[in-house]
Order: structure tokens, then sequence, then C-alpha cells
């Protein structure tokens, strides 16, 4: 695994537990609780362990993962639930890779794009 990413957040159905990842504290709790309620009803919806990751450059991937012997996995759903987080909170994810860029990276040309 790249130790460049890092996990915003991230939910486990296993451990029935949420994570976030306290380097992102400036986030607006509103954003901050928009994403616990993405994360916790995706792993009710499907099982696993869903993670919101932050790539080396900035870009936001939405990882869900299962452990191998989870016979009640849904991976079929989990793909299509991946495509429906990214398109109905496309413009959620596109602030947050800003942010990302703008506060973590330091990136001012983020702004003028």
């Amino acid at each position: 695994m790249n130790d460049k990413r890092i996990v915003l957040c991230g939910a486990n159905a296993y451990e029935q537990k949420y994570y976030f990842n306290e380097k992102f504290a400036g986030i607006p709790e509103s954003i901050k609780e928009e994403l616990r309620v993405i994360c916790v009803l995706f792993t009710e919806e499907v099982g696993g362990i869903f993670t919101i990751v932050f790539e080396e450059d900035g870009m936001i991937v939405l990882e869900t993962d299962a452990e191998e012997d989870d016979l009640l996995y849904d991976e079929i759903g989990s793909g299509l639930l991946v495509g429906e987080v990214r398109r109905n909170r496309q413009e959620l994810l596109e602030s947050l890779q800003l942010y990302y860029r703008v506060f973590i990276l330091q990136d001012k040309t983020a702004l003028e794009e």
C-alpha cells in the first residue's frame, strides 16, 4: 500500500465502528456528520469495511473491502453503492479534494482552478 495515502474516514461493519482522521479536524462539523452518515449507512447496507481515502495528489478514492470468509458481504451491491455515492455526493467530494489540496498540500494554485 502507498504510504502517501491518507484515510479521511471509514466504517467497519465487523466492529461496528466509525473512524475520522483528526488530521482533518478543521473540516466543518456538518461535513464531518455527513461523512459519518455516508460511511455508516454504506456498511449497514452492504457490510464489510468502507473508507474514504485521499491519494497523494489529493484525489478521493472510495474503497470497500471485506474479510475473506464474509459470505454476507454484497460485492456487487458495494460497487453499485460506491457509484451512487460518487454521483449523489459529487459536490461534497470535490470540495473535500479542494480542502485537501489547499490545507494539507498547501497548493494555493488550487484556488485559481
